[in-house]
């Protein structure tokens, strides 16, 4: 199958600051991948719905809320119920670098701390899927 990522990018919580999603979105659009934005006050069953009922490659969660060693391990939890083995979850926004290496050996891929690039993020994105998936 020849098709574009997708990616599936969720603001989870109460969080309402979502400019940085926005602005990943964009950039992820721009390097040629299909995203699907979930808006703001998504639950986690919310966002492992919409990633099911869209096919995507990624879920990509952005959090500033301090929530991300709630928020990451029930999505981890969700995807193996689901037996969504070959999407990838990645994270951004702030988080602590202990806690992001705990995520990461959770299963989490890369979390993005701020002023990551956008192209280093679209660069492991494709990288991380082309792993998972035959394109």
């Amino acid at each position: 199958m020849n098709r574009p990522i997708r990616v599936l990018v969720a603001k989870i919580g109460l969080d309402g600051h979502d400019r940085g999603a926005k602005v990943i979105a964009t950039a992820l659009r721009d390097a040629g991948m299909e995203v699907i934005y979930t808006g703001l006050r998504q639950t986690p069953e919310m966002v492992i719905q919409a990633a099911i009922q869209e096919d995507v490659d990624v879920i990509g969660i952005s959090i500033l809320s301090g929530a991300h060693m709630t928020v990451f391990p029930k999505v981890l939890e969700l995807m193996q119920a689901k037996q969504m083995d070959d999407v990838l979850l990645v994270g951004g926004g702030i988080v602590p670098d202990d806690d992001a290496a705990k995520l990461t050996a959770m299963g989490v891929g890369r979390i993005f701390a701020p002023g990551s690039t956008t192209q280093s993020i679209a660069t492991y994105i494709q990288t991380e899927v082309a792993k998972r998936r035959n394109f």
